[in-house]
């Protein structure tokens, strides 16, 4: 098998992290007016994708046995909800440029993957014959599928403010998405809370994928602000108020998980001496980050809370650093193997 195929065969079904983290972070610096490294990185968001798109259906022609292999494994599982919510963030930053036409498409896209995976995936996690407890399973992937279901709220939210028909409709796939996602995320907060206890969780188990819960506060924090500044929509009359106050609530946890988060990339790494090297996780940590200062940014400009964007211009500091750093260990994990491979 050639360098190609092992890749291929290798490729894991969450690989679309990336995209999502280059793409939060293109859309920080659009929302922080640093055009030129926006476009580029969206550049590079949508060319990741485009490769993404084609290798994951080949991979599942070439290597079948891989693939079912990979439906055993609920973090797996559970990584193929980043297909979804990559679809919606490229969407959510190209309608920042005016592609109203190309946001449609993505959200037509991103509505449709949604709807499938949101009822297959899970059912597929929670029914695989892994050898271990359905609890035993449970990690900070699971809160993708909160992330990918606020993707749809988010996206949807931003094309009813710019377009002049299906407004009605729009409006009520975003708060019904946004709610949904509310939802998920107490439920999937249970689940994790539950395995934490009841379960003993090693230096391993602890990755980057459980600031997927701090990123999944952020999103919903996002979608809630888009859905506040909706037009013409009669739903927020009803909802409006419930939502900014969830909004709040929602940003107000997701800080507070911060400091938990931090600690156990201390406990892993230091304390425990786990080695620091790429693993596609690294980029669960981006997203959020990117998604926290977007959140802050837009929940500010909503509420007419200076506080919350002064914070917003500090964290797209910090998303940057760790997009810089995690491509940078990205691309020497691929020059090491390359190297080894040939060596072999």
């Amino acid at each position: 098998m050639n360098a190609v195929g092992r890749t291929l065969r290798a490729l894991d079904p969450g690989s679309f992290s990336s995209v999502m983290a280059t793409g939060i972070v293109s859309i920080a610096a659009s929302l922080h007016r640093w055009h030129a490294l926006s476009v580029g990185l969206l550049w590079l968001s949508v060319g990741l994708y485009g490769v993404l798109v084609v290798a994951q259906p080949v991979r599942a022609v070439l290597y079948p046995d891989a693939v079912a292999a990979d439906m055993r494994v609920a973090r797996k599982v559970f990584g193929m909800f980043t297909f979804v919510a990559a679809t919606g963030v490229i969407g959510a930053r190209v309608i920042l440029d005016g592609h109203i036409a190309a946001a449609v498409v993505l959200l037509a896209v991103t509505a449709g993957s949604w709807v499938v995976s949101a009822y297959a995936l899970p059912l597929r996690a929670f029914t695989a014959r892994s050898g271990e407890p359905v609890l035993a399973r449970v990690d900070g992937t699971w809160f993708l599928w909160v992330v990918a279901t606020q993707s749809v709220a988010v996206l949807a939210a931003q094309v009813q403010a710019r377009v002049l028909t299906g407004s009605d409709a729009l409006a009520l796939l975003a708060v019904f998405c946004w709610a949904v996602g509310v939802f998920l995320y107490m439920a999937v907060a249970l689940l994790v809370a539950t395995r934490l206890v009841i379960h003993r969780v090693t230096p391993a188990d602890l990755n980057g994928a459980y600031w997927v819960a701090m990123g999944a506060t952020a999103i919903t924090v996002v979608a809630g602000a888009s859905i506040a500044a909706m037009v013409d929509a009669n739903l927020l009359r009803v909802v409006g108020s419930t939502v900014e106050a969830v909004s709040v609530f929602f940003w107000a946890f997701g800080t507070w998980l911060v400091p938990p988060l931090v600690f156990a990339g201390y406990w892993r790494h230091v304390h425990h001496r786990v080695p620091f090297r790429y693993e596609l996780s690294l980029w669960a940590i981006v997203f959020p980050l990117g998604m926290y200062g977007v959140g802050s940014m837009q929940l500010g400009k909503v509420n007419d809370l200076p506080l919350l964007e002064q914070i917003a211009r500090i964290e797209i500091w910090l998303a940057l650093i760790a997009w810089s750093l995690t491509t940078a260990a990205w691309l020497t994990h691929g020059w090491v193997r390359r190297r080894d491979a040939r060596a072999a």
